[in-house]
């Protein structure tokens, strides 16, 4: 059989190649070192054949486009390095990672062993091209530094009550404070003096929420004897009732533009009350466990919720429905705090406070350091934020940073168990310069900021920590 002639086309095509190959060779021969490995391209270019070789080759690409050109780091001179005992320069470290776009390479070490001496060198020049595993073009992360705030100390205690002092509101003109206790009473202090000036009998259990209304002479007050009361407050009398809870009512809001009230309870759902008619406007169901506390605000979501089952919800008051749902705390939400002019809030549940931002609940950072069952939260205008806990421990912190500046324990009223050391409930006033608490050894405190103290006195005692980030 005979062999298969070759194409006369592919005989021309080997020609050329095997040419090509043969030009290949004798350029590129001086590169090319014995073990196969070609040689660095220092002093290549004084040969004018292959000068004009790599300009011929890569002269459309000897410069960026000014788009990317206009990208790059800057050059900065690297600095010296630190010579060693013998005079020789200390060998640069390799970088780990270089610094992001715009950014400086982080120090690093290099170690020469010299008669058992080690130098250590910093290199803080900018990186040429970026190694950064983050994310390029994203911020670099800065921590807040927190605002000086004076300590606060205890100014009055107000005896009265013979319960639990379960919940308070200040009035909006300032001049007096309402409070709930577990001894089915209602009872209005002076704020000024801290003297009594009325009770209110009607509950037949313990007062768990009082609101006081901005625009009309009414109060409104909820309780476990699944009552929700409105109270006018020209006669001392109950005007309303607001039936339709099938448990204990633990919590009460007030809109603050809307004639509504949101109640909240043992029975897992919010109730959205007409306050004028009375009757049942929405039913926000989705929570399975008591609904703790609620908050209402101007703009959506114009309803909040915390509750026993770990999650904040955050309502559609038009709708009815829930617009979304915190599912980041691990144990039951008992209290939250909306900031009078900021458009964020705070929950607080045993060992955790988290700070959110409206209006879609974007989380912002963790209020770190109070390990109790926080029963009651509040912040003023000041970025002043104040937490409760079960077992009588409080802490003062910074609204903005998160920083804890202060951290104490109440002074249980004498004669009273170690088991009564417990915040139940707080507010500050419509200054913000008086915070009021009602405890469980059945008293109410009133505390004031320091006005002796100053930064020099109480300096801040705060270092940055990557632990610590605010999104």
């Amino acid at each position: 059989m005979e062999a298969p002639q070759t194409p006369q086309d592919a005989l021309h095509l080997g020609a050329l190649a095997s040419q090509n190959a043969a030009a290949t060779r004798h350029l590129y021969s001086r590169l090319e070192l014995a073990n196969g490995k070609r040689q660095k391209l220092e002093g290549v270019f004084e040969d004018p054949v292959m000068k004009r070789r790599f300009e011929a080759e890569y002269a459309a690409v000897q410069t960026l486009p000014e788009a990317l050109a206009a990208k790059q780091p800057s050059k900065q001179p690297l600095r010296k390095t630190a010579k060693t005992a013998a005079g020789a320069p200390a060998r640069k470290a390799p970088k780990l990672l270089e610094a992001g776009p715009g950014g400086t390479a982080s120090p690093s070490t290099a170690s020469t062993a010299n008669g058992g001496e080690s130098t250590t060198t910093k290199a803080t020049a900018t990186a040429p091209q970026s190694m950064s595993l983050t994310v390029r073009g994203s911020p670099a992360l800065q921590q807040v530094k927190p605002e000086w705030h004076p300590p606060w100390k205890l100014m009055r205690v107000i005896s009265g009550h013979l319960g639990w002092v379960r919940s308070l509101a200040v009035e909006p003109g300032n001049k007096w404070f309402a409070s709930g206790a577990g001894d089915r009473t209602i009872k209005i202090w002076d704020l000024a003096t801290g003297s009594l000036r009325l009770t209110l009998t009607g509950h037949i259990s313990t007062v768990r929420g009082l609101a006081v209304s901005p625009r009309h002479p009414y109060l409104f007050s909820c309780g476990e004897d699944k009552m929700v009361k409105c109270w006018d407050l020209e006669t001392n009398k109950v005007i309303r009732h607001y039936h339709g809870h099938l448990s204990g009512v633990y919590t009460l809001s007030l809109h603050p533009t809307l004639d509504v009230l949101v109640t909240g309870g043992r029975d897992g759902v919010a109730r959205v009350w007409d306050m004028r008619t009375r009757s049942n406007i929405h039913v926000l169901s989705g929570h399975t466990g008591t609904v703790s506390d609620v908050k209402c605000q101007e703009a959506d979501p114009q309803v909040i919720t915390g509750s026993l089952d770990s999650t904040v919800r955050l309502w559609d008051l038009a709708a009815g429905k829930a617009m979304g749902v915190l599912t980041h705390h691990k144990k039951g939400v008992r209290a939250l705090a909306v900031h009078p002019t900021e458009f964020t809030f705070a929950s607080g549940s045993t060992g955790g406070i988290k700070q959110w931002k409206c209006p879609e609940g974007a989380f912002m950072q963790n209020f770190e350091g109070h390990n109790a069952i926080i029963n009651t939260m509040s912040v003023n205008s000041n970025n002043v934020f104040f937490s409760g806990g079960d077992n009588g421990s409080m802490s003062f912190w910074d609204w903005k940073s998160g920083y804890r500046f202060q951290s104490m324990d109440t002074t249980a009223q004498p004669g009273s168990l170690d088991a009564e050391s417990g915040i139940m409930s707080s507010t500050f006033d419509r200054s913000g310069l008086r915070l009021i608490t009602g405890e469980a050894d059945k008293t109410i405190k009133i505390w004031k900021q320091d006005e002796k103290a100053s930064e020099e006195t109480h300096p801040i005692q705060w270092t940055p920590s990557l632990a610590h980030r605010k999104f």
